[in-house]
């Protein structure tokens, strides 16, 4: 990844965003020649020099301390994800060399994982890795995801398959969402691991083959994605609508465990029942009356 040209696009983006009237700074009127806050503007509300800022703007954050990402947070008008990026972008740029050149570790799923995905039978579930590579799923989690699962290539990718696989647009209700979400964990995944060579080759492959992937990730948004609603329009049993949560697994960095549910009662419990039909027989069983 190119961590600089990340950091000075990341803040060129954000300061863009910002009107003054929303920074609270006065307007005098006239045509402005940037989108947004000015650097100088930035600059004053953070409480840094115009050329310090202008600095960090260039992709500079060796050495810039808490302090001053607190400050440009504020300025900037930050949200959780967004300045949790940022303190990653400036970890990454103060990372030594041999530290970036460290071996990556081979992620799997311990016995104890899988025998807990099993267990789970009455919630599709599964667990992923931060590049959206499902390393490991229940039975109900792959019926779910059978159009997915459909491809010979494996671990699946989520991503390779919203942005690659034609079948998406139909198992997506919402696909333009689910692209934006895809592309954001992935953003947000990149500022927290930028030398993972797996990672990068992903993102240049899919922005190679997919014009949607590459002006969605230009726009370097990040999501922090931890609970939720997900829309479905499943090949079999049809629409879907399913709380979600995910899950980040402390015994195993990098993993996040995923799981599905639906209120008792609610049209997508009833779904959900005959998806569990489907996965354990291959025929569904008799929609509920």
């Amino acid at each position: 990844m190119d961590t600089q040209g990340d950091v000075r696009e990341f803040l060129a983006s954000r300061r863009a965003r910002i009107t003054p009237e929303q920074a609270g700074l006065p307007n005098f009127g006239g045509i402005r020649r940037v989108a947004g806050l000015r650097r100088a503007e930035v600059a004053m509300l953070a409480g840094v020099s115009p050329d310090y800022y202008t600095r960090l703007e260039r992709g500079n954050l060796s050495g810039v301390s808490d302090s001053v990402l607190d400050a440009l947070c504020r300025a900037l008008r930050l949200d959780d994800a967004e300045r949790s990026h940022l303190y990653d972008l400036a970890r990454a740029a103060n990372t030594t060399a041999r530290t970036r050149a460290r071996r990556q570790a081979r992620q799997q799923i311990r016995p104890g994982m899988r025998s807990l995905l099993d267990a789970m039978t009455e919630a599709p579930a599964f667990v992923r890795n931060g590049r959206l590579d499902i390393l490991a799923a229940n039975p109900l989690g792959q019926a779910l995801y059978s159009p997915a699962f459909d491809q010979p290539a494996r671990p699946v990718n989520l991503a390779r398959f919203c942005f690659l696989d034609p079948a998406a647009q139909d198992f997506y209700p919402s696909w333009s969402d689910a692209a934006e979400t895809t592309v954001a964990l992935l953003r947000t995944e990149a500022g927290r691991d930028p030398y993972n060579k797996a990672l990068s080759e992903l993102i240049g492959e899919l922005a190679t083959r997919s014009d949607d992937f590459r002006t969605r990730w230009a726009a370097h948004n990040v999501r922090l994605h931890h609970t939720g609603v997900k829309h479905f329009q499943h090949p079999v049993v049809g629409r879907l609508d399913l709380a979600f949560e995910a899950m980040p697994l402390p015994a195993d960095p990098g993993l996040t465990l995923t799981a599905y549910s639906a209120e008792a009662g609610t049209p997508a419990h009833d779904t959900l029942r005959l998806l569990a039909s489907w996965a354990a027989t291959g025929t569904p069983a008799p929609a509920a009356q």
